[in-house]
């Protein structure tokens, strides 16, 4: 045991960011004003990741902030319940838990509309963070989000720095959401501010164009992402699955159709899943037949995600994967 009594065996998932609640109209195809009401949906694509971890048999901790409120407590409480560690989530009094309202339009494109002014998760200092927690990490994984305002963007940096100071790999999933950046340029700027310090990269197709500023997604366009010190760069693709990058080898793993319900949470359960998988067994990132066996695994994960409603009530377990694989 580490000191804070953070066990420290090397195969911990340390997520770093927000995590809100969604509220999602109980009828769908309509726009938030025409919503007639609304279910709340924890959500918050680090904490997704975290619970994606627990649920696959791995050890998950969440580091980010929450409001001293009824709901962040219960979003601390869904953690807890997921088996994810809480020793590094903080309340804040002076500011509320941060509430995002999300509609699936008719046209099947998302609308958001953010409660952040500011909201707790934006006001976590480098100086609250559990270092020790950090250091125990063998994957810190963290999205963009946290950069967008301080204190918590100086956070995010020095415990990326730490993290990395302690020998972990660093996994970055942008999760693009341009309604909470005062422009796309200040996104694109944040985003790629990062970019060179990671060892695992996933974009989704749309991440990609927005990015490179190109409208194809091709091996090309990818490339334009690519650094010399990353390890893996992913793309998703969607229903048409997903690529990868290394620097030995590239090539593309087809994705698994189901009836899709709601994409939320797709990116994150495979996200979650990859990285189970590496904690595991890093060497599957030098060997491309073990690591497209991982990658058709986190296919089916982010597959089976899309057939619920909400990301976490529809993150899988292991059986749920392999009986898609199987074909069960």
């Amino acid at each position: 045991m580490a000191a804070n009594g953070v066990v420290s065996d090397k195969s911990l998932i340390v997520s770093f960011g927000e995590m809100l609640i969604d509220f999602v109209p109980t009828v769908s195809g309509v726009s938030l004003a025409e919503a007639p009401g609304f279910l709340k949906a924890p959500g918050g694509a680090p904490a997704n990741v975290a619970i994606a971890v627990a649920r696959l048999g791995g050890k998950a901790s969440f580091v980010g902030k929450l409001g001293d409120d009824e709901f962040g407590h219960m979003l601390a409480d869904i953690l807890k319940q997921n088996s994810v560690s809480g020793d590094g989530i903080l309340f804040d009094q002076g500011a509320r838990t941060a509430l995002a309202f999300v509609t699936l339009r008719a046209d099947g494109e998302r609308e958001f509309m953010f409660y952040r002014n500011p909201s707790a998760d934006m006001l976590l200092k480098p100086e609250e963070l559990n270092l020790d927690l950090i250091r125990s990490s063998k994957v810190f994984h963290y999205g963009s989000i946290s950069l967008i305002v301080e204190p918590c963007r100086s956070a995010h940096l020095k415990a990326m720095e730490v993290a990395k100071g302690a020998g972990a790999l660093l996994s970055y999933d942008p999760n693009l959401r341009l309604p909470l950046w005062p422009s796309a340029d200040e996104a694109r700027k944040q985003i790629l501010s990062i970019w060179d310090k990671a060892d695992i990269v996933k974009v989704s197709d749309v991440e990609l164009e927005f990015l490179t500023g190109s409208s194809k997604v091709d091996d090309e366009t990818a490339m334009k992402l690519w650094r010399p010190n990353f390890t893996l760069l992913l793309v998703t693709l969607g229903e048409k699955g997903s690529r990868y990058y290394t620097k030995n080898f590239r090539g593309a793993v087809d994705a698994f159709h189901v009836n899709t319900v709601d994409t939320t949470g797709a990116g994150d359960s495979f996200v979650g899943a990859l990285l189970c998988k590496i904690v595991e067994n890093p060497t599957i990132l030098e060997d491309e037949a073990k690591l497209r066996e991982v990658l058709k695994f986190a296919n089916a994960c982010g597959a089976i995600t899309t057939t619920k409603k909400g990301a976490i009530p529809a993150l899988p377990t292991v059986a749920d994967a392999l009986a898609l694989i199987n074909g069960a």
